[in-house]
């Protein structure tokens, strides 16, 4: 299992804010989406591995729900812009993966590795002013992310 610092964010944290390339390039900030929406905000290991492509497309799948519910979905590993632009073409990903290469965000949001080695699989998910509502990490679970992102988006309201 992983390990969790103490500057981790939980429920109730205020999620920090960030900047990072999207796989268009473009530069998202995490505080232009909040006051209007919620955020599912989903750490992944890698681009086009199994269980990776597992997620995103249950993600994918789903994509149609979370936006009834007015959520913002965005995806964030270390791959490159270039890497994400071609895992998002060949699985036609609707949403926004966000490049975080040196794994700032990752480390920001204290997003445990798994055995020290893999990074984490960890879902947050936060009301439109930015706290942390929800939380699920599961390196196995991959599909339960979009369950359990989705209850939580449903209890807030």
């Amino acid at each position: 299992m992983g390990f969790r610092t103490k500057d981790s964010v939980s429920v109730g944290s205020k999620a920090p804010d960030f900047t990072l390339p999207s796989q268009s390039g473009e530069m998202v900030h995490l505080k232009d989406f909040l006051g209007s929406k919620p955020v599912v905000l989903f750490f992944y290991p890698k681009d086009d591995t199994p269980g990776c492509t597992k997620q995103a497309c249950a993600f994918r799948d789903d994509y149609e729900r979370f936006g009834k519910l007015n959520a913002e979905v965005i995806g964030i590993s270390s791959d490159s812009v270039e890497s994400h632009r071609s895992f998002a073409a060949k699985h036609a990903l609707p949403f926004t993966l966000l490049s975080d290469e040196e794994g700032k965000v990752r480390s920001l949001y204290g997003v445990p590795t798994t055995l020290g080695l893999f990074p984490g699989r960890v879902t947050y998910v936060m009301d439109k002013e930015g706290v942390v509502r929800h939380l699920f990490s599961s390196q196995r679970g991959v599909e339960k992310h979009v369950e359990e992102a989705f209850k939580a988006l449903q209890s807030m309201g």
